[in-house]
């Protein structure tokens, strides 16, 4: 604690000498005092002195405090005022007597104690285990104290919570307490708990974290709730904002169903309190986080089609149609049902069915629109519409379809009476309000997007400019008033829509370059050396002329690609077309637009790039660049090296088939193989099952043999007719004749041995090689008539 006494002396103004000695010696008492009261009445008085002292207390009786907290748990009184003081310490939120310049160092000074008191991770596992003292006056400060230590180092408090046991789960019980006060605050430090951090957000949202504050907000009126209602909201958006997880949970849990009353508000005439619109507002948005575009497709797609089926977003276009509703909820009401609906036909089907309660009735579509280019409209509520719009032809060809219709000679209405979508559009693209003219043309251009067949629909459109005059079409209207010099934001808003139009459509394209005059407007834009605030324009030039090239078919003999090409070539130059191509993407305001659909701009003059737009020059700036990059004659090697590819890619392909074929023969024969190594598996299993058999009967007959050996003898006492051993008395008979005959053989052995001895003695008794070979004839004669003899009595036997 050095470098806090140093803050503590270098105070202009500290407290006097008397003050600083009454904190000591009460700081004495309590380390040291062996009388409870004593030091009951020592932590009481410290509390007293740590709102106007606080350094100085903080100092010299936070590790006192905290011993306190350790020893002294049975009694709640003194731990009470312990928590008060420590609370009086390290928070902030007692400002209002500092004057403004210290107020950073006080913030600092509660930074500061923070990171003492967690230095040792135990005492934030003791302030959490004096959390379960149900009694009013520990828990209370307990709760306030964790929740300031959470407000200064969030992140190293949030760990050490993390991995003490049953931490969080500690923290939930606070929901559940009787008493409001604490219930309250127990919100608070839950909002500072999961704050940033997906851990514990995900642990909060399994222990039952939605049905508490779903209970909570019914409680206290929904929307017509107070600040508690407030703090639980806010505590659920950090639990579901970007927590895909949790959003599943939620989902899964039927909680969107209990969304609903919220937007119950009841007639105009019951108010709109500044509560009841911030809570709105945060359930508009709580909405909004289920689904956002940034979220996965399939789990937005999901809770699309859970609001639509618990009747929420019908409830919503029941405040978006309704009268007498704050701006600022119209506006967010109105980007919650874009979202709602954006890219779920069955969701925008419905939109498209909803009627403003007018005489005569008109679609909600219509309404929305007038409001859109209507100059006296707020900007952030024309905005809301815009993307609205946007939202509802999002992947909807149908919708897109229909909003096309409403142009086409055939459908207009003749008489005037009713206003559709198509004239509305047309009305603010060719107002005198540039923002009007910009929405317009963004607006057709998502009707488009996408959609080959509305692109060659709006072809068909024809517009009456004055009486008298022949009508011309809304393509060649489009280029007519961007030929007229008008302000930028017209200008982008045209070029986004003929880039939009004219890409992927070549029928569009040979329309456009019908046109003799278009192709010199382009080509001069881009050839001027103009300002900064021009080079957007060129850009936007060069694209919509690289469109014409890349999406030309070649109908027109005076506009064929090549030529074209030349045409930039001689008037441009190859390298300042590319050059100016690029200036789009370079644009400040373009990479601003292309992080997120909705057109959220701080002011009028932010409203250049539309979002669908920066993909579409993702898309094509690279391509058209590729085409002006190579001359004719590399083109054609480039065609030529396309049809060589073309021709191996059908060659790999033709092998594949061969080689998907010979897979799937492999794969029966590895079948076959497998089949067969099961069946001499079983066989092996066959045959080790009868050797073990055949093992098992060599043992029996060796055991039998034995004991039959040991009934010949004289003591034995079996009884021949009898059963051994489990063996029937014919197989012991046999065994026994088997015994007899082995005997036999045994008593010729030994008849045979003496006769190879009684030979073996003739043999030495031979006279010597000197002797009368007459009689050694004779001698031996009659030696191999007795081995003869005798080897008949053997075989014989």
């Amino acid at each position: 604690m050095n470098f806090l006494r140093g803050v503590m002396g270098g105070q202009s103004a500290g407290p006097q000498h008397t003050e600083a000695e009454t904190i000591q010696k009460l700081c004495d008492r309590v380390a040291s005092s062996t009388l409870l009261d004593d030091r009951r009445n020592a932590v009481r008085a410290l509390k007293s002195l740590s709102k106007k002292y606080r350094l100085e207390v903080g100092i010299q009786a936070m590790e006192h405090l905290i011993h306190v907290l350790q020893t002294d748990r049975s009694d709640s009184e003194i731990i009470g005022y312990a928590l008060d003081t420590l609370y009086n310490i390290i928070s902030n939120d007692e400002e209002e007597e500092v004057e403004e310049n210290s107020t950073r160092q006080s913030e600092d000074l509660g930074s500061q104690f923070t990171e003492i008191f967690i230095k040792q991770q135990e005492n934030v596992t003791l302030l959490l285990s004096l959390l379960e003292e149900f009694d009013f006056h520990v828990r209370w400060p307990g709760v306030k104290l964790l929740t300031s230590l959470l407000k200064q180092l969030g992140p190293q408090v949030q760990q050490i919570i993390l991995v003490s046991p049953m931490g969080v789960s500690r923290l939930m019980d606070l929901l559940a307490d009787s008493r409001e006060v604490i219930r309250n605050d127990g919100v608070l430090l839950l909002q500072a708990l999961t704050r940033n951090n997906g851990a514990i957000q995900k642990i909060v949202a399994f222990e039952n974290a939605f049905e508490r504050l779903l209970d909570i907000i019914t409680e206290e009126g929904n929307s017509d709730g107070g600040i508690v209602v407030e703090d639980c909201l806010i505590l659920l958006q950090n639990l579901l904002k970007n927590n895909n997880s949790n959003q599943n949970f939620f989902k899964e849990g039927s909680y969107i169903q209990r969304m609903k009353p919220w937007f119950e508000v009841g007639d105009e005439n019951s108010g709109w309190s500044a509560q009841k619109v911030t809570n709105l507002h945060l359930m508009l948005q709580l909405v909004r986080v289920l689904v956002s575009p940034n979220n996965p497709p399939g789990a937005t797609s999901s809770c699309q089609k859970a609001m639509f089926q618990c009747g929420l977003l019908q409830q919503l276009c029941t405040i978006l149609m309704a009268t007498g509703v704050p701006a600022d909820i119209l506006t967010e009401t109105i980007n919650t049902v874009s979202e709602v609906i954006r890219g779920c036909q069955v969701n925008q089907d419905y939109f498209a069915s909803v009627n403003a309660p007018s005489n005569p009735p008109r679609p909600a579509i219509v309404v929305l629109l007038m409001s859109m280019v209507n100059e006296r409209q707020p900007f952030v509520l024309r905005c809301a519409v815009l993307y609205c719009f946007q939202c509802f032809l999002y992947k909807n060809q149908k919708g897109q379809g229909e909003i096309v219709s409403t142009l086409l000679p055939s459908t207009i209405d003749a008489t005037g009476i009713s206003v559709s979508a198509g004239q509305l559009l047309c009305g603010g693209l060719f107002s005198t309000d540039s923002l009007s003219n910009w929405c317009a043309a963004v607006a057709l251009a998502h009707a488009l997007q996408e959609n080959a067949t509305q692109k060659e629909q709006l072809l068909r459109v024809q517009l009456a400019t004055s009486i008298g005059n022949p009508p011309v079409s809304l393509l060649q209207q489009c280029t007519n008033i961007l030929s007229q010099g008008s302000k930028i934001q017209t200008r982008v808003g045209l070029l986004m829509l003929l880039c939009t139009w004219l890409s992927n459509c070549p029928i569009a394209v040979t329309h456009f370059l019908h046109n003799s005059a278009n192709v010199p407007f382009l080509t001069g834009q881009i050839a001027e050396n103009l300002g900064e605030e021009e080079q957007l324009v060129q850009g936007l030039c060069a694209l919509l002329l690289g469109i014409s090239i890349y999406f030309n078919d070649n109908s027109l003999e005076s506009y064929t690609k090549e030529k074209l090409k030349q045409l930039i070539e001689k008037r441009i130059g190859k390298e300042n077309f590319i050059e100016k191509l690029g200036f789009i993407s370079k644009h400040e305001f373009y990479s601003r637009a292309s992080q997120k659909p909705q057109p959220n701009f701080p002011s009028p003059e932010y409203m250049i790039f539309d979002h669908e737009f920066t993909k579409l020059v993702k898309e094509l700036e690279e391509i058209i660049q590729k085409t002006f990059k190579y001359s004719t004659n590399e083109e054609k090697r480039q065609k030529k090296n396309k049809q060589t590819l073309q021709n191996e890619i059908q060659i790999c392909s033709h092998f594949q088939v061969v080689v998907r074929d010979m897979d799937l023969q492999l794969e029966e024969l590895k079948q076959q193989i497998s089949t067969l190594k099961c069946q001499n598996e079983q066989l092996q299993t066959a045959v080790t099952q009868q050797v073990s058999q055949i093992q098992q009967h060599k043992d029996q007959y060796n055991l039998l043999k034995v004991q039959l050996g040991k009934d010949n003898q004289p003591q034995g006492s079996y009884n021949d007719g009898s059963q051994m051993n489990g063996i029937q008395p014919e197989e012991i008979g046999r065994l026994r004749e088997e015994i007899e005959e082995l005997k036999s053989n045994q008593e010729l052995q030994n008849q045979l041995a003496e006769k190879d001895s009684l030979i073996e003695n003739l043999k030495s008794s031979q006279p010597s090689p000197g002797a009368n070979e007459e009689s050694s004839a004779t001698d031996s004669a009659r030696d191999s008539e007795q081995i003869a003899d005798l080897k008949q009595v053997i075989f014989s036997a």
